[in-house]
């Protein structure tokens, strides 16, 4: 087992490479001070597991691990962080995937004994949206949602890509018909794209997922359990699902992410 270990605090980084050591003492491993480098060194000799403190100055724990997803979809990913400096809901949501400093030989070897951490389903979501791969959207008990419009599931799949930033009809024409120009037969045909999928959200009893006013439109980023969003929570069972493939069907998306 290759483990590669990144934090840019020397003392830290010695805290943890101890604490790798004791818990794995048969596996390769390497420490770096410098995302950059790390990346770099997965690249040219591959790496099974990755511990990316999360806050770095330059490239952030959360940034590395998404490129590092990029040389290799099945690396598990172990984020460490200081007690003050992420105690969002991702934390509170599931714990395993994350080790709080100071690191200790215990908390590694936990780590270490259970590399594939399920996503646990996020309660009292309306619907489930998967994102990595091919972009999906089910109902909570798994059932695939039906979209009676192709392009009424892309707008839905865009608004989840804006991640409950309001769009306008134009934004939305710009992104899924780039190269047509902008007129009212256009303006005319996206507003009966929108009412399909409203149609199609209202049989499943979901249509709140779905914020609308005139000429604006999001999603209820509330009401959705997405592995996209997980991912931008640091959701250990996310960052690990994810396999460098983000809503393959479609030509506009691009993952973006936040800094942290």
């Amino acid at each position: 087992m290759r483990i590669m270990c990144v934090d840019d605090e020397p003392l830290m980084l010695q805290m943890l490479e101890l604490a790798v050591r004791e818990a794995k003492p048969d596996a390769d491993i390497e420490t770096f001070d410098e995302p950059e480098d790390l990346l770099e060194a997965a690249k040219k000799d591959g790496c099974d597991v990755a511990f990316l403190d999360i806050h770095m100055g330059g490239m952030t724990g959360v940034e590395l691990a998404k490129e590092l997803k990029a040389v290799n979809p099945k690396m598990n990913i172990i984020f460490v962080t200081g007690f003050s400096e992420y105690t969002g809901d991702a934390m509170r949501l599931r714990a395993s995937g994350y080790i709080m400093k100071p690191v200790t030989t215990e908390a590694v070897k936990e780590e270490l004994d259970e590399l594939r951490f399920p996503i646990v389903p996020k309660e009292n979501a309306l619907l489930k949206v998967q994102c990595f791969g091919n972009f999906d959207v089910f109902t909570p008990d798994g059932k695939p949602v039906h979209f009676d419009r192709s392009r009424s599931k892309e707008i839905f799949a865009y608004l989840v890509h804006r991640h409950g930033s309001s769009c306008s009809i134009k934004e939305i024409a710009a992104a899924l018909f780039e190269d047509e120009p902008y007129d009212k037969k256009q303006q005319g045909y996206l507003q009966i794209l929108i009412s399909a999928m409203m149609k199609s959200l209202k049989k499943i009893g979901a249509e709140s997922v779905i914020n609308k006013s005139y000429n604006s439109i999001s999603v209820n980023v509330d009401t959705l359990d997405c592995d996209y969003y997980r991912f931008q929570e640091l959701d250990a069972g996310a960052v690990n699902a994810y396999q460098n493939e983000y809503m393959s069907q479609y030509y506009w998306a691009d993952f973006l992410y936040n800094d942290y």
